[in-house]
């Protein structure tokens, strides 16, 4: 998409800053990504990767085949909705769309590597926490995020980052991924306005 233009995302019409990473930077990042992750789990062993509905939970399962390609093991892989743990739930959710949550190993002593598009606030990563922690209770838990946009309201800091890519107020990053979107690519866009 040339810059100037838009997409729609969630209903929302995307102005078109700047295209940030296209999809061969994409599944570098990935590949990278999974490396990290290797190496600093000494391998796969004990670790079990958990993506957060939606786009999470494609990019932990892109990771997942990389780290499979990789390390020759395979892995637990699950996904986690995050909803009902959302601080906003009742606020500012109108009609939230309660997703599955499907992890059907079990997390205890298990090193859980959580994977998210976006790192914005912290908010949402701090709901993911609570949601594993009733699951279980995991060795340790790391955080790993294809980008790292700033502007954090809570002490949350990502293990694994794609990208750092600080943003004003006034903009927004989003991840488009294939399973979703139909391409792989990182924008930065202005922020939909709030009307």
């Amino acid at each position: 998409m040339p810059i100037g233009d838009f997409f729609y995302q969630k209903g929302k019409k995307m102005d078109i800053k700047a295209k940030l990473i296209d999809e061969e930077g994409f599944n570098r990042t990935l590949t990278r990504l999974a490396h990290e992750i290797l190496e600093r789990n000494k391998g796969a062993k004990n670790i079990a990767l958990v993506g957060m509905r939606t786009r999470g939970e494609f990019i932990g399962s892109r990771i997942f085949e990389k780290i499979k390609e990789i390390d020759n093991s395979t892995p637990d892989f699950g996904v986690l909705d995050v909803t009902l743990y959302r601080d906003d739930f009742r606020t500012r959710l109108k009609q939230p769309q309660i997703g599955v949550t499907n992890i059907t190993f079990d997390i205890n002593e298990k090193n859980v590597i959580l994977i998210d598009d976006v790192l914005y606030t912290g908010r949402t990563v701090r709901a993911a926490l609570d949601a594993l922690m009733d699951l279980g209770r995991p060795n340790t838990i790391q955080l790993c995020v294809m980008v790292d946009r700033g502007h954090r309201e809570l002490p949350i800091k990502a293990d694994f980052v794609g990208k750092n890519f600080p943003t004003s107020i006034n903009e927004e990053v989003r991840v488009r991924i294939k399973e979703t979107d139909g391409e792989d690519a990182i924008y930065l866009v202005n922020a939909p306005s709030k009307n």
